[in-house]
């Protein structure tokens, strides 16, 4: 069962691999307000040094450099380490330069900094992890109650009923190491949900939207303006999917997806590795549907972008 809305006075803590959504999802969850009470890195769009420079530069972007980041795994737990740099660019952030200003990187590691803020707000914390699990899953190794100690964790995660978008059968994070995957989809968690591509793919910033961002934007606004534009440039897309920020939506609204509370599987074999099945009845709350207007409404306004004249985005990207 998920309980009532944590609100926004709830400690948060996002563990990131700092892409394009990653960045997007890191600036909604400060233009909403959310008390973020660090964020940890992990290698997976891009590799840890990458990730973490750029957490920190979306941090100061934001004018948010109070809020600690925290350096985390530079590989998988057994896996080889693959990124994505194909879809986000080079440098994570599809080119943009966010200049270099930059508050310093925590001295407490994002293991640590994860246990930490789960004891420190025991029963309270909300974590939201949009990346690969391998922080997740080596703080459940160190201290097997850690997943009792989260109120809620959110995870961007998986493709059930769609195809993924790294395989034909694998969602990105999950392939990137499955073996953390499955261990915190096993976990007894106080709640977990699961947002994956078959929701996140009804959510996109679309070419009508990037077009009509105005020049002279700033903020917010100048960093989607910036970050996506390889999307509509260099790549040609009709939308970029918001995968993440959808997942920190979800975090502080659950109701904006339907959910289904089931057993998810996570394959490690080569074939099918970072495939992802819901089975029978289990403690996993997987989204099935998502409210994509009231959600565009919701990132639109706190992003402080132009809403979509146009229908959905129907081209498949990743």
């Amino acid at each position: 069962m998920i309980h009532s809305d944590p609100g926004l006075d709830s400690p948060m803590m996002l563990d990131v691999d700092t892409g394009v959504d990653d960045a997007l999802a890191i600036a909604l969850a400060i233009q909403m307000g959310a008390s973020i009470v660090g964020i940890s890195s992990v290698a997976g769009n891009v590799p840890i040094d990458l990730a973490t420079r750029n957490t920190q530069r979306v941090v100061s972007w934001m004018k948010a450099e109070s809020i600690p980041v925290h350096r985390g795994a530079s590989r998988p737990l057994v896996a080889d380490y693959h990124d994505a740099a194909h879809v986000h660019g080079e440098n994570g952030l599809g080119g943009a330069d966010l200049g270099d200003g930059a508050g310093p990187e925590s001295d407490a590691g994002a293991v640590e900094a994860l246990l930490h803020n789960a004891s420190a707000f025991d029963g309270e914390l909300v974590l939201v992890a949009l990346g690969p699990l391998t922080n997740v899953a080596m703080a459940m190794n160190l201290r097997p109650g850690f997943a009792r100690h989260v109120r809620r964790l959110v995870i961007m995660s998986g493709a059930f009923g769609v195809p993924g978008n790294v395989t034909p059968h694998a969602e990105f994070n999950a392939f990137a190491d499955p073996d953390a995957c499955a261990q915190v989809m096993k976990a007894e968690w106080n709640e977990i949900v699961v947002v994956g591509l078959d929701v996140t793919h009804q959510t996109a910033i679309t070419r009508d939207q990037w077009e009509r961002l105005p020049g002279d934007a700033t903020g917010a606004a100048e960093l989607v303006r910036m970050v996506t534009g390889r999307t509509f440039t260099e790549r040609n897309m009709d939308g970029f999917y918001l995968h993440d920020p959808l997942a920190v939506a979800v975090a502080l609204h659950p109701d904006l997806v339907e959910l289904a509370a089931r057993t998810v599987t996570v394959s490690v074999d080569a074939e099918y590795r970072g495939k992802t099945t819901m089975r029978g009845v289990g403690n996993v709350h997987t989204a099935t549907a998502v409210d994509s207007a009231r959600f565009a409404k919701l990132f639109a306004d706190r992003m402080a972008i132009p809403v979509s004249q146009v229908p959905p985005v129907k081209s498949r990207s990743e």
